[in-house]
């Protein structure tokens, strides 16, 4: 992957001196972050951690993906906030796919908001479905709980628009 180049952005494998960068994103996107720690552990444990970032070095987003047992499970996908709806979420997910089936898994899992609709259209349009629901998953507002929305997308099932 180290250094795929997309147009005016390309990938490359996350490492510990993308953090500071990574965080700064994630606590611009999210209203309950990961720690540094979160990602931190994610690396040290092996897992994938996909930057993307535009050709003058600035972090667009990232993602981290665990393989488990026959199928990846994206545990973040974050695009930072003046780099949404431009097709980085979707680059990043393709290479979700790339890597899966470099493991020769059989599909991506995945947890979403039911709140976050801009991700979970995103999610609808590559091919992922709702397999279930994980109550009170997320830290919300007030002390309470979200549930979370279970996603899968199977390779087996990919339609030609996500495969491109």
């Amino acid at each position: 992957m180290s250094g795929v180049l997309m147009t005016d952005r390309y990938l490359s494998q996350m490492t510990e001196s993308d953090l500071d960068e990574v965080v700064v994103i994630e606590k611009s996107a999210y209203e309950f972050p990961w720690s540094r720690g979160n990602f931190e552990d994610s690396l040290r444990n092996g897992y994938f951690g996909v930057c993307m970032r535009h050709v003058t070095g600035t972090l667009l987003g990232y993602c981290v993906l665990m393989p488990v047992v026959d199928e990846m499970h994206l545990l973040n996908l974050c695009v930072a906030p003046q780099a949404q709806g431009v097709g980085a979420g979707l680059a990043l997910l393709r290479e979700g796919v790339r890597l899966a089936r470099a493991q020769r898994l059989e599909g991506l899992l995945l947890e979403v908001r039911p709140s976050n609709h801009r991700a979970i259209r995103l999610y609808e349009q590559f091919g992922f479905v709702t397999i279930g629901r994980r109550k009170n998953y997320y830290p919300a507002r007030h002390h309470t709980r979200e549930d979370a929305i279970v996603m899968r997308f199977t390779f087996a099932l990919e339609g030609a628009d996500a495969a491109r």
